[in-house]
């Protein structure tokens, strides 16, 4: 239950620290953050994968705090946990190098300093004996990048009314709600807004109660009957799955994979993307309901691949016509972002699961602020 109070660590600035090995990383780390968060040691090559710790840092807020193994490891076992470490950076928003004055140092950091200035990721150089206070100003300094805007920028304002659709089947977590439906509750408390909870068979009494103009946000998976219950009324709708895919990702690259399903022949391959790992249900969305949506859209036979948490590979098994990724909650922006990047750079069209329901159901029109029109 501890994890429903905390921010999500799609939402938190992730810091990590690298360097050599015995360069002092992880005795670093246990400074800045106040803990014995990594185990410390005389011994080369102590820490030997990314060690990750969400927590609180002042004046920072919410962090994820990393500590990595040094880039400078030998031998076939040493280079796989070099590419874990460089690995790190595509979720980081801060980097720190910690400067040692080894003979190895530069050219190593000359590695690190490439791969930050081609991510855009924010770059600091700490060396052994300076203040940690110091090193957190010169961090709480940082302007990070891509941060995302909230949920509901530009929809909602205070005294508006969002009817929040939550289909409670054999999919849903026993007794909480899920991490998007609690963000949009929060979002319409900051936002003076009033939020009406409801499933989809209680939305026509609740669209009553909210009052002309309201914005219903619904599960993608109730699209079909939402879409039927407020045809004909003042209502503005979308999806949790379309609000994320317009914060972390980019909608208008999301269209054009939208209109690639149309080019979708007998035995391609998709890969459907889901940012979480969890037990998967009998009906559910990533693994039955999205491969069952796009047979029924084009017709075809085709063949799919499934991935979760932070496995994204293009190589195995494909190569792919389309990839399905999820609305991202999980993820920073970063990295869908880079999830997309890497979509266009291979050539391979990337839709979001929202926006591919939205359409199954009939809905044609996804619109810029993420609104879907409802004929």
């Amino acid at each position: 239950m501890a994890e429903l109070n905390e921010t999500p660590r799609g939402n938190r600035i992730h810091i990590a620290f690298f360097g050599l090995r015995n360069a002092g990383k992880s005795t670093l780390v246990n400074a800045f953050t106040g803990q014995q968060l990594a185990i410390v040691s005389d011994v080369a090559g102590t820490t030997t994968d990314p060690v990750s710790k969400s927590m609180e840092i002042l004046p920072l807020g919410p962090c994820v705090v990393t500590d990595t193994a040094g880039l400078d490891d030998t031998g076939e076992l040493g280079g796989m946990r070099v590419r874990k470490t460089l690995d790190v950076l595509a979720t980081t928003d801060i980097a720190v190098w910690v400067a040692t004055d080894d003979a190895a140092d530069a050219a190593q950091f000359k590695v690190l300093s490439d791969d930050c200035a081609r991510r855009g990721v924010a770059l600091l150089v700490y060396r052994r004996g300076e203040p940690v206070e110091g090193l957190k100003e010169r961090i709480a300094a940082v302007k990070v990048s891509d941060v995302p805007p909230p949920l509901l920028d530009g929809l909602v304002k205070s005294g508006d009314c969002v009817v929040c659709v939550c289909p409670i089947d054999e999919s849903a977590p026993k007794g909480r709600l899920i991490l998007p439906q609690v963000q949009l509750i929060r979002e319409c408390l900051d936002l003076g807004a009033t939020c009406v909870v409801c499933q989809p068979p209680q939305l026509a009494e609740s669209l009553e109660r909210a009052g002309a103009g309201a914005l219903v946000v619904t599960d993608s998976q109730a699209f079909g009957e939402v879409r039927r219950t407020i045809e004909g009324k003042n209502a503005r709708l979308t999806s949790f799955s379309i609000l994320y895919a317009r914060q972390k990702g980019d909608l208008s690259e999301y269209l054009k994979g939208l209109e690639a399903i149309k080019s979708l022949k007998d035995g391609d391959r998709v890969l459907v993307a889901e940012g979480c790992t969890h037990h998967r249900q009998c009906n559910d969305i990533g693994t039955v309901k999205i491969p069952k949506a796009l047979k029924k859209m084009t017709g075809r036979e085709l063949a799919f691949s499934f991935a979760s948490g932070g496995a994204f590979d293009l190589e195995k098994d494909g190569p792919y016509a389309l990839a399905v990724q999820c609305g991202g909650c999980m993820l920073t922006r970063r990295e869908v972002l880079r999830r997309m990047a890497r979509c266009r750079a291979a050539g391979v069209p990337v839709v979001n699961y929202g926006m591919l329901l939205a359409h199954a159901n009939g809905i044609r029109d996804v619109r810029p602020d993420a609104l879907v029109g409802v004929r």
